[in-house]
């Protein structure tokens, strides 16, 4: 038979399993930044730290080419052509794209449904290229400045 004592102590859980958990979070935390900065890293790699650099921190690009590989690799098949996005394809990618680093990591290491580029298929300086042509796009007019929407 159980004491009160130990009767409450078995309806908490044990002192140790909270810490436990908080380790276990904290070390994937841990893991997830690493493997973040890593990524990071091996995209400064990849583009080589001689290259000039742009806004955001991308290498200078080729705005004309971006636009040919943009077109010719099917980029605008998902984002369209001016890159807005679109319903259920790709998302907005221009103008004012997110920053290079983070755009080469989703170009080489795609979430959800977009395929891969690796540096086999799509140069550092090809993407380079597309960036810049990202950058290139004019701001769509405001709501207000278009005559069938006043």
């Amino acid at each position: 038979m159980h004491t009160p004592q130990q009767a409450s102590n078995a309806s908490q859980p044990a002192r140790g399993s909270h810490s436990v958990r908080l380790i276990t979070l904290l070390t994937a935390a841990l893991a997830v930044a690493g493997m973040l900065l890593l990524a990071h890293s091996d995209v400064a790699a990849q583009s080589g730290s001689e290259a000039p650099k742009t806004a955001a921190g991308a290498p200078a690009g080729n705005t004309q080419h971006g636009k040919t590989i943009y077109v010719t690799d099917g980029c605008y098949e998902c984002h369209g052509y001016a890159a807005q996005g679109g319903a259920g394809t790709g998302p907005k990618l221009g103008p004012n794209p997110i920053p290079y680093a983070a755009f080469s990591f989703q170009v080489r290491s795609p979430r959800d449904e977009m395929p891969p580029y690796t540096a086999k298929v799509l140069s550092d300086a090809d993407l380079a290229d597309i960036y810049a042509f990202m950058q290139s796009l004019p701001q769509p007019p405001k709501p207000d400045s278009i005559p069938l929407l006043k």
